[in-house]
């Protein structure tokens, strides 16, 4: 038999992402250029109380960027044009920071203060609970009584009666998270004027799906 249990929460945390990415000719100034912007949107994430443990780096890259390069020649007989190649054209450098935001009234303004801070990108913004084990409790335990009661019925059907479990399978899922912007992925960077994001929390469902497996008597 098998049983389904929901239950929904008001997230009390919100985390989200930004991202810098630079292009120079050279490593070493790309990685300068990163790190004032990098300072700057980190800046603003401390001075709204959040914590270094709550801060942290999710992916660091360096890239070489090359430009194809076509050669051009007078077409002669007998002679073959050497053929185009790809051309060094500099090096871009990206970084990806996680925040998360324990106090979650703070979360809007937080984002729209990081968009001013001239970063490339904010992205998977969404809000989840912290205590999300007493809810997941919540769904599996209403799961279960509706496989118990599910099973009853059927044994009562089939003329047997129901012996020790078997087995026993727990798929309960993560929370659906509910994202800014109409629950899209991805923003866009916001721009610099002192507009407010608005930031609706919505619910987090956690949903529970179980299987039993009875043995019959």
């Amino acid at each position: 038999v098998n049983g389904k249990g929901e239950a929904y929460a008001i997230p009390d945390i919100a985390s989200f992402s930004f991202s810098v990415t630079e292009l120079a000719k050279t490593v070493a100034e790309a990685q300068q250029k990163l790190d004032k912007k990098i300072e700057a949107s980190l800046a603003a994430v401390k001075e709204a109380g959040i914590e270094d443990k709550d801060i942290k780096t999710i992916s660091y890259n360096v890239y070489p960027k090359y430009e194809w390069e076509q050669t051009y020649c007078v077409q002669v007989v007998g002679v073959v044009c050497p053929p185009g190649k790809n051309v060094l054209n500099g090096y871009e450098v990206s970084q990806t920071i996680e925040v998360k935001v324990r106090e979650i009234e703070k979360a809007a303004d937080l984002v729209t203060k990081v968009g001013s801070a001239d970063v490339s990108n904010i992205g998977s913004l969404e809000f989840t609970v912290d205590n999300r084990e007493e809810f997941v409790a919540k769904a599996r335990e209403e799961a279960i009584n509706k496989a118990k009661d599910q099973a009853k019925v059927l044994a009562k059907q089939l003329g047997v009666s129901l012996g020790k479990i078997m087995y026993y399978s727990d798929n309960t899922n993560m929370p659906y998270p509910y994202y800014a912007e109409g629950k899209g992925g991805d923003m866009s960077v916001m721009s610099a004027a002192p507009m407010r994001a608005q930031l609706p929390e919505g619910e987090s469902k956690i949903t529970a799906d179980i299987s039993i497996t009875y043995e019959l008597k």
